[in-house]
C-alpha cells in the first residue's frame, strides 16, 4: 500500500492523503497531478513513476510530492516545483532538503482540529466578488481549463450548470491521469457563482472536494452539495453517494425527479450559442491586436454569474411583488425555456426558499 515516507511539521494529521495524493490506477501511466481537500485544507500533489531494476520495488518506483494550504486558489504556482521535486525523489530518495527550505519560506499558521480561533474562520469555496473569485488555474499548457470544459462538454455544460445551481451532489468519474478531471470539478464550481448580495444565506456551500477515493466514503455520506473526481468505478454503484454521475461526456442521474433536467431545451442552445459566439468575437479581438487583457476564463465565468444574477434578480423581483406571480414571460426574460425548464425553476425556489408561485403550467403561454 501506499505510505507517508516524509512531511513537515511532523505532527500534522495526515492520515489518508497517502491515498488522495496518489490516484487509484496511476500505476498505468508516468506522471499526473492531482488536486483534493484534507479537513479544512487543500492540496496539490504531483505524481511520477519511473522503472527501476530493484525485485523490492516491484521494478517501478512511484512517488508524489503535494503541499497542504488552506486555499486552493494559488496551489497551481507550485506545480513546476513539485513536479522538479518528484522527479528529483524518484531519482535521488531521501534527500529533502529543497522540501524543507520550500517549507521554511512558504509556512503559514494552518487551521487546526483543536478549536483554536485559526479553525473556527469561515471558509468560503465560491467567494462572491469577482476579483477574487477568480483563481488562476491555468492548465499545464496554452488552452485554458475552461477551454478544454466546454470543448469536452458542449452543450452538456448547461445540464451541468443546472445542477450546479441546484446545489446537487456531482460526482466525475474518469480513468487517470485525474488532473485534468480535477479542473472539470473547478469549472463546474464556477457554473454557480452569484454575486448578489442577500442571496441564500441557508443555501448549502457548492465544495470543490476534487479527488475522492473509497477512503471518503463516510465523509461523503454526511454531504448534502458538492463536486468531486474519482477514478475508482465502485462509486458508480454507491447511489446514496451522490446525485448526479458524469463518466466522460456522459451525465446522468438516477433520481427520477431530476431526469428532465438531462435534456437539452431550445433555451439551453441559444445559451451555448450566445457563448461560442462571445469566445468567437474573444479571439478575433485578440487576433487583431485589439484586446490582450481578457482572457477566456473571465469570459467563461462572467458568462454564467450574469446569467445567474439575472434569474436571482427577476426571482427576488417576483418574490417581493403584490401577486407574487412567475410567469412565462418572466421565464423567458430569464434566458430559461417557460416548459422545458419548469422543473428546473421549481427545483431553483425550494432549494433557495424563494415564496413565488409558477404560472406557466399551460403550453399555450410558450
Amino acid at each position: 500500500g501506499n505510505m507517508v515516507e516524509w512531511c513537515l511539521p511532523q505532527d500534522i494529521d495526515l492520515e489518508g492523503v497517502e491515498f488522495k495524493s496518489m490516484a487509484s490506477g496511476s500505476h498505468k501511466i508516468q506522471s499526473d497531478f492531482i488536486y483534493f481537500r484534507k479537513g479544512l485544507c487543500f492540496g496539490l500533489a504531483c505524481f511520477a513513476n519511473m522503472p527501476v531494476e530493484s525485485e523490492l520495488e516491484r521494478g517501478a518506483r512511484m512517488k508524489s510530492v503535494g503541499i497542504l494550504s488552506p486555499s486552493y486558489t494559488l496551489l497551481y504556482r507550485y506545480m513546476h516545483f513539485l513536479e522538479n521535486q518528484v522527479r528529483h525523489q524518484l531519482e535521488m530518495p531521501g534527500h529533502y532538503s529543497h522540501l524543507e527550505a520550500f517549507y521554511d519560506d512558504k509556512k503559514g499558521v494552518l487551521p487546526d482540529s483543536k478549536g483554536t480561533p485559526s479553525s473556527q474562520q469561515p471558509v468560503h469555496w465560491l467567494p462572491s466578488i469577482h476579483r477574487y473569485m477568480y483563481p488562476e488555474m491555468k492548465i499545464t499548457h496554452p488552452a485554458g481549463c475552461m477551454s478544454q470544459f466546454i470543448k469536452f462538454f458542449g452543450e452538456q455544460i448547461l445540464v451541468l450548470w443546472k445542477f450546479a445551481l441546484l446545489r446537487k451532489r456531482i460526482l466525475i468519474f474518469s480513468p487517470p491521469p485525474v488532473g485534468v478531471v480535477c479542473y472539470r470539478v473547478y469549472c463546474c464550481c464556477c457554473l454557480a457563482n452569484v454575486s448578489l448580495p442577500g442571496l441564500g444565506g441557508t443555501v448549502p456551500e457548492s465544495k470543490p472536494f476534487f479527488y475522492v477515493n473509497v477512503a471518503d466514503i463516510e465523509m461523503l455520506e454526511t454531504e448534502v452539495s458538492y463536486v468531486a473526481c474519482t477514478t475508482e468505478k465502485i462509486f458508480e454503484q454507491k447511489r446514496d453517494l451522490y446525485d448526479v454521475y458524469v463518466d466522460n461526456q456522459n451525465v446522468k442521474t438516477h433520481h427520477e425527479h431530476l431526469q428532465p433536467l438531462l435534456k437539452i431545451n431550445n433555451a439551453d442552445k441559444e445559451k451555448y450559442r450566445r457563448l461560442n459566439d462571445q469566445r468567437q468575437m474573444l479571439m478575433y479581438s485578440q487576433e487583431v491586436g485589439e484586446d490582450c487583457s481578457s482572457c477566456e476564463e473571465d469570459l467563461f465565468i462572467l458568462f454564467f454569474m450574469e446569467q445567474n444574477n439575472r434569474i436571482f434578480q427577476t426571482l427576488m423581483e417576483v418574490s417581493a411583488s403584490q401577486d407574487k406571480t412567475l410567469t412565462a414571460e418572466h421565464a423567458r426574460g430569464m434566458g430559461l425555456d417557460p416548459q422545458g425548464d419548469r422543473s428546473f425553476l421549481m427545483d431553483l425556489l425550494e432549494v433557495y426558499g424563494i415564496d413565488v408561485m409558477l404560472v406557466i403550467d399551460n403550453p399555450c403561454c410558450t
